[in-house]
């Protein structure tokens, strides 16, 4: 059987892709090396890898926490992880339109800005 802290790594690397977790390990010091090992291992390998929900509906979850509880500084990341989850730029929306009615329109109206600037700098990579 497969440990919590590789099958993270798994999904982490499934969900934001090889590029984006080869800089966060790279960057990676022996002062964060504690919080690296419980987010990869309880976010990722626990939570993330989970079959209860889709990754769809994962990320659509996340996003929607993330505008909620305003941190805003991880909506980019999980918008470029939609790529990998299956979640549409529609269910994205849908998400932050739940923020608004629950948790406040200036809360999804930034997180809908970052969406929308994420998408647009996705889709200028890939021309």
């Amino acid at each position: 059987m497969i440990d919590r802290h590789a099958r993270g790594m798994q999904t982490r690397r499934a969900v934001l892709g090889d590029a984006h977790v080869d800089r966060a390990e790279a960057a990676k010091s022996d002062l964060d090396q504690p919080f690296q090992d419980l987010i990869t291992e309880s976010a990722w390998g626990t939570v993330w890898s989970s079959d209860a929900i889709t990754k769809r509906e994962r990320s659509m979850l996340t996003l929607a926490l993330l505008a909620a509880t305003g941190n805003f500084e991880e909506i980019p990341m999980h918008v470029r992880a939609t790529a990998r989850t299956g979640a549409s730029k529609r269910d994205v929306m849908e998400a932050f339109q739940h923020v608004a009615i629950y948790a406040g329109v200036p809360r999804a109206n930034h997180a809908i800005k970052l969406a929308k600037q994420t998408y647009a700098e996705m889709e200028a990579a890939s021309e």
